[in-house]
């Protein structure tokens, strides 16, 4: 019988190609697979361009064509610093005049002089921003970006003010800037008095300010993005309600109005006995611990109202000139907060936006104006509650900084949003709808994965002149000093599975990577801050080359650095010097879980443990790995001189957490991070991908409160023993003399600190 593949519909094929779509991928096994056409025309058919007879897909084609074929100026073209811009031949005239109107308020005229039929060409331009370009009557955007992001030596330069540094430069970093190091923590886990059991804003400064004094440059936070006030059990920060606001759980209400009055907010909420409770827990119970904040909250709003708003008292005024700086999108958020919380309370109500009648789905219909209307009251305390935020997190970031920190906070931006939230809703027209982002099926899950979550569409991005993306990134660098990129590949492609729909049936959809790029490093100087992207996975060809050529820091974490041959790890001096190295991610075991084999255990507890073709009992299978791993892993650390070489290795009972930080601390990269849970030598990790309620994901709380850490002098010991280690790094003359100078902390050769359980 013949295998051969019927030939496909080449017209919907071809529409789906020019779409952006790649009807053929490489699965992990490298074996071509073939998008169904079905799935092809599904997904076309979410993007806004129906295929389903012959007629539609015309329409459709021509649609695409005039979006693509250049007859038309874009709203927004991106360039370079110093190169030419190519302007579509189709919709320029030989001998045309233009006007290029600078943000400085400079102005630049010329002519098109190239041939009929040929590109126009801009001379370059040498000032990076957003410039005006007019061609008789039309006005587009010129974004002129950096050809590099801002990076921590910028950043260093910048802190100690010897050498300014230049957007428009081409120099990567100078040689004079030592390596830095910060720690990475998960926001909600941090343990404050009076938080009320969820991490705060202001545990956030004094985990800065604390960890600057000990030689700290960053602070890498859990992403802050805005969740869901009506369903707190919503609780996963990578999949947010929006990514241009904050999470209003975080925020620290005695910041602004004080203890005492706090308090009094606890106790008219008959809260007293439960905020305890909450606080005195190891896991978050968000539920219950997000409706008794908010309780706090509100009664603290109805007080500002009374007392501030009334009399225009200073805060008042603050408050008001911040919902006036931030506008109509703040307004579409607070609006959609009160909204579903509306629809939440109604019998049968529906908290995804796209169940609620139809008049409401859409941000700008005369009935979402009349709900804000009758409920002003309502929407202004969301209004309020993010003013609160974004004062908390800014304070943290200022105090950062304030303190001597170059980089200061680094922000986590998700890849993607819930579809049913502020940002989907909001934004309509610029998201895809009934589509899903996630991951084709690998060798880890062979099912494929599906998130829920959803992002922009590429077309909208052309169309609208990209202004969602930048909207995004400017909330993303607001209060911080840099950002990491989750899943930066997706600025590549994303995997795209229709809604219902099992995560098999998907596409790869291509994103203009050039433009996304340009715009990061464009608005990273505007903010000073630095980007990382979390560039893990199976990463395609030259994709990392971009990404450093473009000053983009990539990750490297030390369980997937092996060393050349496939057998054992790295030395540290082979790392990538243009990485940010850690020790783990919050996705993946911690070391002394990892040594321990706590993730192997949980992996067969929920079922992800692959059989054996062989028969035996895959955990003790991969136990007996992990054993010969452990011994390989020890004997790195030995050649690198951060582990005594005449000691065996180490017991399950004593994880060598010292000496993993010792050599990700001895490795080259500009910047390298390291997690609290490492830090204390925590077994438990924050996630465990794959699971929901099998794994308390995003519940963990540290043990100690942010003030008691640098009061421990095991933790303090470390982050000494990580200081000296990375200026080490900077003063060794040969690769191997930085490590070997590692030392380690004096209270311990391995790890002691008890586990972090439920």
């Amino acid at each position: 019988m013949s295998t051969r593949r019927p030939t496909p519909n080449n017209t919907i094929v071809t529409l789906a190609t020019r779409a952006g779509f790649e009807v053929e991928w490489e699965d992990a096994h490298r074996k071509t697979q073939h998008v169904p056409e079905k799935t092809l025309a599904v997904l076309l058919e979410r993007m806004g361009l129906p295929c389903g007879n012959a007629t539609q897909i015309k329409q459709s084609a021509a649609t695409l064509d005039a979006e693509l074929s250049g007859r038309k100026l874009p709203p927004l073209m991106t360039g370079e610093v110093g190169r030419g811009i190519a302007l579509p031949a189709a919709a320029i005239r030989s001998g045309s005049h233009y006007r290029i109107e600078l943000e400085s308020g400079s102005i630049i005229d010329g002519r098109f002089t190239a041939p009929k039929g040929e590109e126009a060409l801009l001379a370059p331009i040498d000032e990076p921003g957003y410039h005006t370009l007019v061609i008789n009557d039309h006005r587009m955007t010129l974004a002129i970006a950096p050809r590099r992001c801002y990076t921590p030596a910028d950043a260093w330069r910048t802190l100690h003010a010897d050498d300014a540094p230049d957007a428009a430069s081409d120099d990567h970093a100078k040689p004079d800037a030592p390596p830095l190091w910060g720690v990475a923590a998960q926001l909600y886990g941090l343990r404050r008095n009076g938080d009320g059991g969820i991490g705060d804003y202001t545990a956030l400064a004094q985990l800065a300010t604390g960890s600057v004094k000990r030689g700290a440059h960053a602070l890498a936070v859990s992403p802050t993005h805005a969740m869901f006030s009506a369903e707190p059990q919503r609780c996963s920060p990578y999949s947010p309600s929006s990514r241009l606001w904050l999470n209003v759980t975080h925020i620290d209400p005695a910041a602004v109005f004080g203890a005492e009055a706090v308090q009094a907010a606890i106790e008219s909420a008959g809260g007293a006995d439960d905020w305890s409770k909450l606080e005195a827990s190891p896991l978050i119970d968000w539920p219950n611990a997000v409706v008794l904040k908010l309780k706090v909250l509100r009664a603290l709003y109805e007080k500002f109202c009374e007392q501030d708003r009334a009399q225009d008292t200073p805060r008042a005024l603050e408050f008001h000139g911040f919902c006036e700086r931030n506008g109509r999108a703040l307004e579409d958020h607070a609006r959609f907060e009160a909204l579903q919380a509306t629809q939440l309370s109604q019998e049968g109500g529906n908290g995804h936006w796209r169940n609620w009648p139809e008049a409401l789905r859409d941000p700008r219909s005369p009935e979402v104006e009349a709900f804000a209307d009758a409920n002003r009251h309502e929407v202004d305390f969301h209004l309020f509650l993010q003013w609160l935020a974004a004062k908390g997190l800014s304070h943290a970031q200022h105090a950062a900084r304030d303190a001597g920190m170059a980089v200061g906070l680094i922000a986590d931006l998700a890849v993607g949003c819930d579809s049913a939230g502020s940002h989907a809703w909001s934004y309509r027209d610029d998201m895809l709808q009934g589509v899903s982002v996630g991951a084709p099926p690998d060798l880890f899950n062979q099912a494929g994965q599906s998130w829920g979550l959803t992002t922009f569409s590429p077309r909208a991005m052309r169309t609208q002149g990209f202004s969602a993306f930048i909207d995004m990134l400017r909330a993303a660098f607001a209060h911080a000093g840099g950002i990491r990129i989750d899943h930066i590949l997706g600025l590549r492609r994303l995997w795209l599975v229709p809604d219902g729909e099992s995560a098999r049936n998907g596409a790869y959809l291509r994103y203009p990577l050039e433009d996304l790029l340009r715009l990061i490093a464009l608005e990273s100087w505007r903010h000073r801050a630095i980007v990382i992207g979390e560039d893990l996975g199976t990463v395609p060809p030259g994709f990392r080359e971009r990404l450093e050529e473009h000053g983009i820091a990539g990750i490297r974490v030390l369980w997937f650095e092996g060393a050349e041959g496939g057998k054992g790890f790295k030395p540290p001096h082979e790392w990538d010097r243009n990485a940010v190295g850690t020790t783990t991610t919050h996705d993946l075991p911690t070391v002394a879980g990892w040594w321990q084999g706590s993730d192997i255990t949980w992996r067969n507890k929920i079922g992800q443990t692959m059989k054996r073709e062989d028969g035996r009992d895959a955990e003790e299978a991969a136990q007996e790995e992990r054993a010969d791993d452990r011994a390989l892993l020890w004997q790195a650390f030995q050649k690198a001189g951060v582990a005594a070489p005449d000691v065996g290795t180490p017991p399950l009972d004593q994880p060598p957490v010292d000496e993993a930080l010792a050599f990700v601390a001895a490795t080259p990269g500009p910047l390298v991070t390291f997690p609290l849970e490492d830090l204390l030598a925590l077994v438990e990790q924050p996630n465990l991908p794959g699971s929901i309620d099998e794994h308390p994901n995003w519940r963990r709380r540290m043990s100690l409160s942010v003030d008691e850490l640098f009061e421990d002098d095991t933790f303090c010991d470390r982050l000494r023993a990580v200081d000296r280690a990375r200026r080490d790094a900077a003063t060794a003359t040969h690769p191997s003399d930085s490590a070997s100078s590692v030392s380690k902390p004096a209270s311990s050769n391995h790890a002691s600190s008890e586990p972090d359980t439920p």
